[in-house]
């Protein structure tokens, strides 16, 4: 994982969108289908959207979009409807299965789905967070060499922090494998267990997203052994992503435009207001989990990541070899996997530089 070459775009207001985004949420709309893959103009309305999200910092923009509202305002008559997850897995599972038809997710189950399904599946349309995972551990613990025989969760076997976790330990000389065993045990674990078990001592450390991260350090009296920002050129990775069902792109083009510009809204927000996106991120964490962060772990949280709509398509074909090695994924093109058109259109009516699929989809 050490050393890889990226571009990315890591803010809206780097694309040159100060003041612009905030100009109205569907006013847009119809300036960006003219870019896009999928005419516009053809298809119909959705009654629903049903969206999946996990109650992550990493998935600020689906938090602070459904707090204002931003992403219910971009559909206008189309109803939304959200399901929230832990892990990426479970939520292409629900995907798959006809129960969501889009979902903000990480990259290797976005990946992962897009593979298995031969290209049918379903096709990113932005980026929404990079960067904000790290491997966390308990004292006594300083260095590669002292996790020989120790436990380590990640949120489900196959998400993104599961295989940045099992290719970390291999470039460190470890083996593990898909069923706990190995030098090491990795451990797929509820992020919010992991918390729990990691106080009682039943476990050595986790790779985890924010603000599991910053909750386990705070929390649980953890500290960072691994930075994931330490492994990428320029501290860049890909997080979290919007994937949309492309069956439903197909038969939806207009409502999946308006899902974007709302998406990008939200991105907006978090830059232009980031006081009052704390606010909302927490106000929505509390609704979807029963409890707030605590102040000190939220600004922890916020610091480690970056809200962008690039989606860091450049690091991908990495990422699915990461995953392949780690015994998670199955090999296999993914070209097509990004349809960047709609997002490019909402972009150039924005005036703002288009962002790249290096590749691998539309532009």
């Amino acid at each position: 994982m050490k050393n890889r070459t990226i571009r990315i775009t890591l803010s809206l207001t780097a694309l040159g969108l100060a003041g612009a985004m905030m100009t109205g949420c569907a006013s847009t709309a119809a300036n960006a289908g003219d870019a896009s893959q999928t005419d516009a103009a053809e298809g119909t309305a959705a009654e629903t959207l049903r969206l999946g999200y996990f109650a992550n910092v990493t998935h600020a923009p689906a938090l602070v979009g459904l707090q204002e509202g931003l992403l219910q305002d971009a559909l206008g008559d189309t109803e939304l409807e959200t399901s929230v997850f832990n892990a990426g897995p479970a939520a292409v599972e629900a995907l798959s299965a006809g129960a969501i038809d889009a979902a903000y997710i990480g990259p290797n189950p976005a990946i992962n789905t897009f593979v298995k399904s031969g290209g049918q599946s379903a096709v990113v349309v932005a980026g929404a967070a990079s960067g904000g995972a790290a491997l966390v551990v308990r004292d006594g613990i300083d260095s590669p060499e002292d996790l020989a025989g120790t436990t380590l969760a990640s949120p489900q076997l196959g998400n993104t922090q599961d295989v940045a976790l099992r290719t970390w330990l291999a470039d460190e000389g470890y083996q593990t494998d898909t069923q706990g065993g190995g030098d090491v045990h990795v451990t797929p674990t509820e992020n919010a267990q992991t918390l729990t078990l990691f106080q009682q001592g039943q476990l050595d450390g986790a790779w985890l997203p924010e603000p599991w991260v910053s909750r386990l350090v705070i929390d649980g009296g953890a500290h960072v052994l691994v930075d994931e920002a330490e492994l990428w050129d320029d501290g860049a990775f890909p997080t979290t992503v919007l994937l949309v069902s492309k069956q439903f792109l197909a038969e939806h083009p207009q409502t999946v435009e308006a899902l974007v510009e709302g998406h990008a809204d939200a991105v907006q927000f978090i830059e232009d207001e980031p006081e009052q996106a704390a606010a909302d991120i927490n106000a929505q964490l509390e609704k979807d989990t029963g409890k707030p962060l605590g102040d000190e772990v939220l600004a922890r949280a916020l610091e480690h990541v970056t809200f962008t709509v690039d989606p860091v398509a450049g690091t991908f074909e990495q990422v699915l070899a990461d995953g392949v090695a780690a015994g998670t994924a199955k090999d296999g093109s993914i070209d097509g996997l990004f349809d960047l058109a709609i997002l490019n259109g909402v972009l150039k009516a924005r005036g703002a530089e288009p962002v790249s699929a290096a590749g691998l989809g539309t532009e």
